[in-house]
């Protein structure tokens, strides 16, 4: 089964999100999970530490974080230190590609 994890909360279920998606990587209970960030969750991105910050880099270089909301990122001010951490794409392109070759999308 291939999921797809689309992050959008700014708060404590985005790090409940990045744990989630940290072990299930590192337990391989998913054939493939790919990581969509939209919206708050963009905000946080950019200032993200410790712990958090160490998942994200983990699941970032196993290539499990495909992208970033480049519109919301543009809207906010932040493409520039965004770009810095992750790709920026459209989120609507990016979810809809991944749930037309079959991931189940998790909203978190």
């Amino acid at each position: 089964m291939k999921v797809l994890f689309v992050i959008m909360s700014g708060d404590e279920k985005m790090d409940l999100a990045l744990t989630l998606a940290a072990k299930s990587l590192e337990a391989k209970r998913y054939e493939d999970l790919k990581i969509v960030f939209f919206g708050p969750s963009q905000d946080r991105l950019v200032d993200l530490a410790g712990q958090s910050k160490q998942m994200f880099d983990a699941l970032n270089s196993a290539g499990a974080v495909d992208s970033a909301c480049i519109n919301y990122a543009k809207m906010r001010g932040i493409e520039d230190k965004l770009s810095k951490l992750v790709r920026l794409m459209p989120a609507g392109e990016r979810i809809a590609q991944y749930i037309n070759s079959g991931y189940i999308p998790m909203v978190f």
